[in-house]
This record gives structure tokens, sequence and C-alpha cells, in this order.
């Protein structure tokens, strides 16, 4: 599959895992990259030492490029982005904010850019400051979300901007990257089928919720905080709803989703953790490694792509 991504990263294949918090670390992230993908390191609201470390340790397992994921309304998000100059990151790719203020740092270094965009406006915006590719991020998509759908959201943006555009949301399989191809895509950004991954670090409970979950068991909540995000439904989801409902204040929203996604990555505790899981969540039915998931989904686009040739 031809992609300007994959000339500019580096990579084999223009397939990036997605900068989940918690749950992005070196040993999920450097198996992506050894799988001809871009593993993305995921900061968070980790302090500047603990993503260095995850650096380091990536850096010792694979001599493949990779990037971290930085959200920029993180505390450390400023010394984060000092740091990934000086390890020498390949790729950073940034959500909750605007990166303007580190562009010209970071292509100094020779970091290639890529920030998530919810929006045609935000991606103009981001190509006008310099960016090397935007994310086009639909609200299909684990963990927080943004009100276009993949669909509405990529084809608008493809045709809003002459740098490369990555379609993330509700891409789970070959159909979905094809169908993300024909949109405009030159590649695709997948979070929900690495959680999974037998490389993935989080709790054997939350891999279950995933590979049991159906079409319909995800909500969003969070709506009212101006943070929405999308989780596979459980006690906490139903309390969080409720008190949605009953005009709770935003304080009262945000202080119970505090360490609520630890709580279910680390500990296990699936009903009152924050399970952050995309929609096409159902359509995931095994644990395989990177590179099974990888080369699966770039047969399977293969496989469509000719079939729909056939038809035309």
């Amino acid at each position: 599959m031809e992609s300007r991504i994959c000339e500019m990263l580096n990579i084999k294949y223009p397939i990036l895992q997605g900068g989940m918090a918690w749950i992005a670390e070196h040993k999920l992230v450097a198996a992506v990259s050894n799988a001809g993908g871009l593993g993305i390191i995921a900061a968070g609201n980790a302090p500047v030492d603990v993503v260095r470390n995850e650096i380091k340790k990536a850096k010792a397992l694979t001599d493949k490029p990779f990037g971290v994921n930085i959200m920029l309304l993180s505390p450390y998000a400023e010394e984060v982005a000092h740091m990934v100059c000086e390890e020498g990151v390949a790729v950073v790719t940034t959500g909750a904010g605007n990166p303007g203020k580190y562009l010209d740092m970071w292509k100094a270094h020779n970091i290639k850019v890529i920030p998530v965009v919810p929006s045609v406006a935000l991606a103009k915006r981001m190509e006008r400051a310099g960016v090397d590719a935007v994310i086009a991020e639909g609200c299909e998509s684990g963990g927080h979300v943004g009100e276009l759908t993949t669909m509405a959201l990529l084809p608008q943006v493809v045709d809003a901007v002459n740098i490369p555009v990555i379609a993330a949301g509700g891409i789970g399989d070959g159909r979905g990257v094809a169908a993300a191809k024909v949109l405009g895509a030159d590649a695709f950004q997948i979070g929900t089928r690495f959680l999974v991954a037998k490389e993935c670090i989080i709790h054997e409970n939350y891999k279950h919720k995933v590979l049991a979950a159906k079409d319909i068991d995800t909500k969003v909540t969070g709506k009212p905080t101006g943070h929405p995000v999308r989780t596979l439904k459980n006690k906490l989801t139903r309390k969080f709803l409720q008190l949605e409902k009953e005009g709770a204040s935003i304080e009262e929203l945000e202080e119970l989703g505090k360490g609520t996604l630890q709580l279910a990555v680390f500990d296990g505790d699936v009903a009152n953790g924050s399970i952050m899981a995309g929609q096409i969540a159902g359509m995931v039915n095994k644990e395989q490694t990177c590179e099974e998931i990888i080369e699966e989904m770039m047969a399977h686009t293969q496989e469509v792509i000719n079939r729909v040739g056939q038809c035309i």
C-alpha cells in the first residue's frame, strides 16, 4: 500500500498504534515498531523521568522508529516536550491542546510532529503552523472523543489540507483500513485492537471485557466537563450517566473519574474502573501478537481492495 507516511516515518506499514495513557508503554511500543508499524509511548500525565525511562526501555527493545504522545494539558507537558529532543525521539503526536509553541524546537531536532485533530478548522490551523501530518480522529474511538464520526470527519480534513492525514476511530480490520484509504487516508491509527495484543500490559480482566464486548457496549461519559470519554459500560459509567442526568457539577464528575483508568489497567477492577475502548470492540475476538495483528490487517486490506476492484 503506497503511503506518504511510510516514507516520512521510515516504517513498513502505514499503521500507528494509538497513544493510550497508562497502556502504551515500552513493551507494546517496541512490539508494534518491530512488526513494521509505529509504536507510540503515551506520556499521559506521567512525570518527565517516567517517560524518559520508557523511551530508554523501548530503545533497548527495538532499533525501529517510535514516537511519543504528549497530552498538552499535562502539568509535565513542557518538560516532556524538551526531553523528547534530548532523547532523539523520531515522532511526536499530540492531543488536548495546541503544540504550536514547541514546533520550532521539535523541527530543529528533526522530530516529525503529528497532532490529533477533531475538526477541519484545527487541521487547517495545524497545517499553517507547519506540522508534518494530522490524525483525524472520529468519535468511534476509545478514550477522549470529539463530535464527528470518522466517515464524516476524514474526507473533509483530506479535502482541506495538503499534508498527509491519518485516520483514527472505528478501524478494526482490513475493511476499515480499505474504507479509510478510499476516503483519502495516508495511514491508520489503531488503538482498541492493540488492547488485546499479547504484548499489551493491561490486566487480563480488562482484556476479557474487550474480547466479550458487543456492538452496543460502549458509552460516552463526561460531556458536561468538556472532555467526553468513550468506555465499555459498567458500574462506573452507570454512575457517571446518572450524576450527569441529575445535573452534578463539573467538579463532582471530574472527581468521580480520577484514577479510574489505572484501576482498570493495573488492578483489573472492571466494575469501578474506566475501561477505555472504541466502538469496534465488538469486532475484537482474539488475542494475538502485535505482528499477527498488523500482518492480518494488511492482508485483509488487500483482500478487500481486490474484491472491490473485481466488482467495479
